[in-house]
């Protein structure tokens, strides 16, 4: 970081000093290379500015995502399976590992819910802007009459935590195992063998379930590592620590709870309610392009689990 500092610092006095001679001499082309230089150095500070809102104790971590449907019937199954998409999307666009760990079909279309890994260095960190309730607004495709449908889908983001990173005790006797036959769109050994793993803690009665391996041990170490995270979550939270640096406000996935709105319908936009940020663009925004959304939101609320787990 130091190293970045220096050269941005040389490359902004070099820009400058090329500026001032390039004007006293009149040398247009030179005073095109400076702003150049000037931009340059612009540009790293920038990125060293946003990387200072990415500076809590587990904003470096991996990252999984679960997706709950909510209310709004079919259309928020499809809705949920549009942002399993987008979020795959967004990972493969800047470079992350993506798995699909546990995906819970839905029986007309879409999913009732999904648990999927992003894999990489500060996937946590920005991806904890997308934590609560998102609102599609849009011509219903399931509804004959083609009327207007509201639907409302959960996100909750919580980092992959590595054995080193958290002390979390989970007892063998709080835990119910069971293993069962993956399904869905997983090729054709999905259904060949006992091969996912569903772990239940039983004092709390957190339950999370793995299919996307085809070994079962890799499956239950996978479940172990989701269920660690979510354990981790629900004890900051009777920590008093802030649930939205966490794992997101505890509201009902429905009306007047929703962090950000995507309306395909009477005219497109995606509206962020904490930022005020717009975006006409919402085929580029479904398709994974998160970014202008991550950075407003971190900028505007810099570090707050750092300042959350600090006080905890």
């Amino acid at each position: 970081m130091i190293e970045e500092i220096d050269a941005a610092t040389s490359t902004f006095e070099d820009g400058r000093d090329l500026y001032e001679l390039a004007r006293e001499e009149g040398d247009d082309d030179s005073i095109r290379e400076a702003w150049s230089q000037l931009d340059a150095a612009e540009q790293v500070v920038g990125r060293l500015e946003f990387r200072r809102m990415l500076s809590g104790p587990h904003d470096a971590s991996s990252a999984i995502i679960s997706i709950n449907a909510g209310a709004g019937g079919v259309d928020s199954q499809d809705w949920a399976e549009m942002l399993l998409r987008m979020y795959a999307r967004w990972g493969e666009r800047n470079g992350f590992g993506v798995k699909v760990l546990d995906v819970q079909e839905a029986e007309q279309a879409g999913i009732r819910s999904a648990e999927i890994e992003i894999d990489g260095e500060y996937a946590y960190g920005y991806l904890r802007s997308e934590i609560g309730v998102h609102r599609l607004v849009r011509i219903s495709p399931f509804d004959a009459q083609a009327r207007r449908q509201t639907s409302f889908v959960s996100v909750m983001v919580m980092p992959d935590l590595g054995d080193d990173e958290v002390e979390v005790e989970i007892r063998d006797a709080d835990l119910r195992e069971d293993t069962y036959r993956a399904s869905g769109k997983g090729g054709q050994h999905v259904n060949k063998t006992d091969s996912a793993v569903r772990l239940t803690h039983l004092p709390t009665g957190i339950a999370v379930a793995c299919q996307a391996e085809r070994s079962q041990h890799k499956n239950r170490a996978t479940a172990m590592r989701m269920l660690k995270a979510r354990l981790w979550a629900l004890e900051e939270e009777k920590r008093q620590a802030k649930l939205d640096a966490l794992q997101g406000e505890k509201k009902a996935i429905e009306w007047g709870s929703q962090i950000r709105s995507y309306v395909l319908h009477p005219y497109q936009q995606v509206n962020d309610h904490r930022t005020s940020l717009k975006v006409s663009n919402i085929n580029a925004v479904l398709d994974g392009d998160l970014q202008s959304f991550i950075e407003a939101f971190l900028l505007a609320r810099g570090a707050p689990s750092a300042s959350a787990e600090a006080h905890a």
